[in-house]
């Protein structure tokens, strides 16, 4: 994008959101949230330089937390098309094993606290107690899907 170009709306943004998988949406946030860190990550060199009188950096940090407001705004409209679809938003406050702050230890198989290594849910992030849903991995999935098949030769075929 040129810097002469505007910012799509957000409008346009929130239309476009339906028609994409939840995996784009959730990679989209981390986009943002990368880009976010990246530009506070500039303020913070710029701030020195802006306090001691140069308007050229002040004027970069204020265009700086401009776009990290519309950021922030998009990301909101990405949770708020997450949880119309009924799934959790995380809100990019976990860390790498998918805990947030502070939180126990517990992973979550299906929605079921268990112990040791527990199950990876959507996208390799580690369901926990207190969320909410769950998912199945590729294996358990198949194991059900292939139990529901089973031909029962008394009661015929389960779907």
């Amino acid at each position: 994008m040129s810097s002469n170009a505007p910012p799509i709306t957000p409008a346009r943004f929130a239309a476009a959101l339906p028609d994409l998988p939840l995996s784009s949406l959730h990679a989209k946030a981390a986009e943002l949230r990368n880009s976010i860190t990246h530009l506070e990550a500039s303020n913070d060199q710029l701030r020195p330089f802006a306090d001691e009188g140069d308007a050229d950096c002040a004027e970069a940090i204020r265009e700086n937390e401009e776009v990290i407001r519309r950021m922030r705004d998009r990301i909101a409209l990405l949770k708020a098309e997450v949880e119309g679809r009924g799934f959790l938003w995380d809100n990019g406050a976990t860390d790498i094993n998918g805990k947030e702050p502070g939180e126990e230890d517990v992973d979550m198989v299906n929605g079921d606290a268990t112990s040791g290594a527990g199950s990876r849910g959507v996208n390799g992030r580690v369901e926990r107690a207190g969320r909410g849903g769950g998912s199945l991995g590729d294996e358990e999935l198949a194991r059900r899907l292939r139990e529901r098949m089973e031909v029962d030769e008394e009661e015929g075929l389960h779907l």
